[in-house]
């Protein structure tokens, strides 16, 4: 039977103070490069699947489940702890730093990633749960002490660590490298900090087979992780090219999010602009989209000072520079790359008819909710928004924003809101609504439908995605069948179109009292007698 080495005496080249604190800063190296791969991948599955609750919520029990898993695993290797810390630094080094660019792999050539996600979960898990067991027992080699003040260093190193690693994510990793360099180079600092560890502070503890077989093994994980660094923009475009087809002219990380634009070439597939995946823009129908949003609230009084949340990429400025009586118009977007593109590209600024070279038109670049607490009266405020699904986009949903866009409104001002699809599964829809009225809004709900989309070969639409707008379809589900709309004031307010205003190519006064039958059916055709009957829905 082999005797432990945590009872076996130790051949340090250093003296055993200094030992010690080699062995607790790689404790601290190698806690912040596993909660990178953590945050990796509950950043990447939330960009991929969507819904970041229910993927970080998969990421983290997974993975907590696994490092028990991985601790337990680690008895068998306290017998050869250091040999057992170099092969399992490496393993995870390679697995860390890959796990990026094969979930996105897996997406773009297999149209799902779920599976792969759950499996690097739980094997990252486990290789980080096996890590705290051989630290333990190497920390013990060097310099005995009482185990309960080892552990509470290791745990104090480990600790601080993570803290790192979870500010240098968002801080330093994704704004300099990206989401796949930034893992990959995450690897390698977890490959070299482990190896160096073991191949230079316990290389007289290692037979000459064991440490050829950790040199080999670790040089061999640096090659991998550094061709994959080399090959990323690469496999990048090939990826994208998979998702979003063949016309792509921008791809783009900007601080807030990644953007993408497709097709709008004289010949070829209509403009589409991606942001983290999802079609946020589609040449085939924005007009529809855009045209329903703006109309109705600007025909239904005055509309001197018009604020727009979100709609960065001007098409629903577009749509409220066509009144002639429009004074000034607020863009409050938060990402100003979107904006950039939206003056500079020469496809996207034709769309919008150069909206932003009007001198009416300023743009703000701000959270929309925090603009609100500090801006004044306007006349009609459009809500061009994420869809209120998506977690990021909750508070811009919320009783507290509505209450905040009730506050600007001018006296006979109105608000009109995107509020998702109201068609199989309207409770998110109606959920607006509930909450618009609960602020003291009288709302008038309205259902314009949108072109079926044809969904493409890896969830993402090859021939041109024709759902458009925050619920449209991208690499991460398929299109809406309808866009539910609400448009509000304090005082009942009436849905038409102006007589002497701009004549809508999409809309006809008998098409938007269609639209409101069709909300008022979808209500109670779908929601539940005791959501019905609750005041807040009623007038």
């Amino acid at each position: 039977m082999p005797v432990p080495e945590s009872e076996s005496p130790v051949r340090l080249p250093v003296r055993a103070g200094f030992g010690r604190f080699l062995i607790l800063v790689t404790v601290f190296v190698c806690a912040a490069c596993g909660l990178v791969y953590e945050l990796e991948l509950v950043a990447l599955a939330s960009y991929l699947v969507g819904d970041s609750v229910t993927q970080a919520s998969v990421v983290l029990s997974v993975m907590v489940f696994a490092m028990g898993v991985g601790s337990l695993l680690a008895k068998r290797l306290r017998c050869r702890a250091a040999v057992g810390f170099g092969a399992v630094e490496a393993v995870l080094a390679l697995l860390g730093g890959c796990s990026a660019m094969a979930l996105y792999a897996c997406f773009a050539w297999w149209g799902q990633s779920r599976s792969a996600l759950v499996g690097f979960s739980f094997a990252i898990g486990v290789l980080i749960g096996a890590e705290v067991p051989l630290l333990m027992t190497l920390i013990q080699r060097v310099r005995r002490q009482d185990p309960s003040g080892a552990v509470a260093d290791l745990f104090a190193a480990d600790y601080v660590g993570a803290l790192v690693g979870g500010l240098a994510f968002p801080f330093l990793l994704l704004p300099a490298f990206g989401q796949l360099t930034g893992a990959l180079v995450t690897g390698a600092v977890n490959a070299v900090a482990g190896g160096a560890l073991v191949l230079w502070l316990f290389r007289r503890d290692l037979s000459a087979r064991s440490r050829w077989a950790l040199i080999v093994v670790n040089a061999l994980v640096l090659a991998l992780l550094a061709a994959g660094a080399v090959l990323t923009p690469s496999f990048e475009r090939a990826a994208r090219q998979a998702v979003y087809g063949p016309e792509v002219r921008v791809a783009l990380r900007t601080g807030v999010q990644e953007v993408v634009l497709t097709g709008g070439r004289t010949r070829g597939r209509p403009l589409s602009l991606f942001l983290d995946g999802r079609l946020e823009v589609s040449g085939h129908d924005e007009l529809r989209y855009h045209e329903a949003l703006i109309h109705p609230a600007m025909a239904a009084g005055p509309h001197r000072r018009v604020l727009v949340l979100g709609g960065g990429d001007g098409l629903a400025a577009r749509e409220v520079l066509r009144y002639g009586g429009v004074r000034s118009v607020t863009v409050v977007e938060r990402d100003p790359g979107v904006v950039r593109l939206a003056r500079r590209d020469p496809g996207l600024s034709a769309l919008n008819a150069g909206a932003y070279r009007d001198p009416r038109v300023r743009v703000v670049t701000a959270d929309a909710f925090d603009w609100l607490r500090r801006s004044a009266a306007y006349d009609v405020v459009v809500c061009d928004l994420p869809e209120p699904g998506l977690t990021p986009s909750t508070k811009l949903y919320s009783q507290e924003f509505y209450g905040l866009a009730e506050r600007v409104l001018a006296p006979g001002g109105r608000l009109a809101v995107h509020a998702g699809e109201a068609g199989p599964q309207p409770r998110a829809y109606w959920t607006v609504d509930a909450t618009m009225r609960s602020v003291g809004l009288r709302t008038v709900p309205y259902v314009v439908a949108a072109r079926p989309a044809r969904p493409a070969r890896g969830g993402a639409a090859a021939d041109g995605p024709t759902g458009i707008g925050p619920t449209g379809i991208g690499p991460t589900g398929d299109g809406p069948r309808d866009w539910g709309f609400l448009l509000a004031a304090r005082t009942p307010v009436r849905l038409a179109l102006a007589p002497h205003g701009p004549r809508p190519r999409s809309l006809t006064p008998a098409g938007l009292d269609a639209a409101r039958r069709a909300a008022e059916r979808s209500r109670e055709r779908h929601l539940p007698p005791s959501t019905l009957m609750h005041p807040r829905y009623g007038d």
